[in-house]
């Protein structure tokens, strides 16, 4: 009995923290999950939760400075789609924070309700000078999605 084969494609972007960065590189990233697999709604899931994202590395891990480096790596498989965000901020975990109601009267606070409710996993991995953050999306139909 043959081993399914495993097909892994990969793409790396090294950035700034500067907001201007985004739009061409969220469309990036959606067209590669497209070709990796996902639907355009799990494109669009990726490309909104890695806008909210690179808003907190921006505001949070970097205190609004837009000059800081930024490392963007994802990666397709027979599963889904992996995408890493790793800055060299704060190190603070946004995940530990405890869960506070959305207040529509005020902006932001979207971005962690996002990676909830829209990707399959989302975690935060402490790094010793910042922070890595791990976002994955499964291919529709895959047994192991939950989205």
């Amino acid at each position: 009995m043959t081993s399914p084969t495993t097909s892994i494609s990969s793409a790396r972007w090294e950035t700034t923290s500067d907001p201007s960065n985004l739009a061409p590189l969220r469309k990036n990233i959606e067209s590669f999950c497209l070709v990796h697999g996902l639907d355009q709604s799990g494109a669009d899931n990726m490309g909104l939760c890695f806008n909210e994202a690179m808003a907190n590395v921006t505001r949070h891990a970097y205190a609004g400075r837009i000059d800081q480096p930024v490392v963007i790596a994802i990666t397709g498989s027979n599963v889904g789609v992996t995408l890493t965000i790793r800055d060299w901020g704060n190190g603070i975990d946004p995940g530990l924070e405890t869960a506070k109601p959305k207040d529509p009267l005020i902006p932001g606070g979207l971005g962690l309700i996002c990676m909830r409710e829209l990707l399959d996993d989302a975690r935060f991995d402490p790094q010793p000078d910042g922070m890595m953050l791990t976002m994955v999306r499964n291919k529709p139909g895959n047994s192991t999605a939950s989205k």
